[in-house]
């Protein structure tokens, strides 16, 4: 009796360690061990963020409703000469056009966020490219240059839209800081959290959110004084020989 209860806490604790190696995406050559024992589907993953050693941060804002305080964020990037990203919905291009083409002729990064803000994993893989080459077309069209940066509407995602857009050549990107800002927190609320953004990190601010014009001064002066770069999330991500751990880490090889 002794040995079959020594053979049960064995074999508890054997199942106990390979769901803590599901759960935490252990690795052993790209693999996760977990989903491997178990003969699980891998889940995979966007960019969340990057491995880096350099003292670079990704800014980027989401447009979707409103375009009243875009010029001023333009205006405020430009004067600590920095650059973000706009990932622009589809129908908010067809409403604001000469706006689209202020974002790209003031040297700013332009980035697709699907054409109609669906949840993705509620559509099929055409309709998924669907959203994708009409936001595309939109925005070709206004800026003659064509994104290949894509945030999936409300961050929901899953293998067939990451499939698609290896496919397609488009780097899904998703944040590692999220400001908050449209909840309509205080601009020193977003910029608390905000200034928690370490080299790598990928920011997720919006274009038309309530206090973000302050909130943005406040986060640029800091990164400013901390001699921290922020960049386009398209001048941080890399595009060749990386992986992408279970975390959403894109890792250079």
């Amino acid at each position: 009796m002794k040995v079959l209860i020594i053979k049960r806490a064995t074999l508890v604790l054997i199942l106990c360690l390979l769901v803590a190696v599901t759960a935490f995406g252990l690795n052993y050559n790209g693999l996760n061990l977990g989903s491997v024992y178990f003969n699980t589907k891998i889940k995979k993953t966007p960019i969340y963020n990057v491995k880096t050693d350099e003292n670079k941060i990704a800014i980027s804002f989401d447009a979707a409703w409103g375009a009243d305080k875009t010029r001023e964020i333009m205006a405020l990037c430009n004067q600590y000469n920095v650059k973000a990203t706009f990932f622009l919905v589809g129908f908010w291009v067809e409403e604001y056009p000469e706006m689209v083409k202020e974002i790209y002729n003031n040297g700013f990064e332009i980035g697709l966020h699907s054409n109609t803000h669906p949840d993705f994993t509620k559509l099929t893989k055409s309709e998924m490219r669907l959203e994708l080459e009409s936001n595309i077309k939109l925005i070709q069209n206004i800026t003659g240059n064509e994104p290949k940066l894509f945030r999936p509407p409300y961050g929901y995602y899953n293998n067939t839209l990451i499939d698609l857009c290896n496919e397609m050549g488009i780097s899904c990107i998703q944040w590692s800081v999220d400001s908050l800002d449209w909840k309509g927190l205080s601009a020193s609320q977003i910029a608390g959290r905000v200034t928690k953004a370490k080299a790598g990190d990928i920011i997720l601010c919006h274009n038309n959110a309530d206090n973000i014009i302050a909130g943005l001064k406040m986060v640029l002066e800091y990164f400013k004084n901390n001699s921290i770069q922020l960049v386009p999330v398209g001048e941080l991500i890399y595009y060749n020989n990386f992986e992408i751990n279970n975390f959403g880490t894109q890792i250079k090889k």
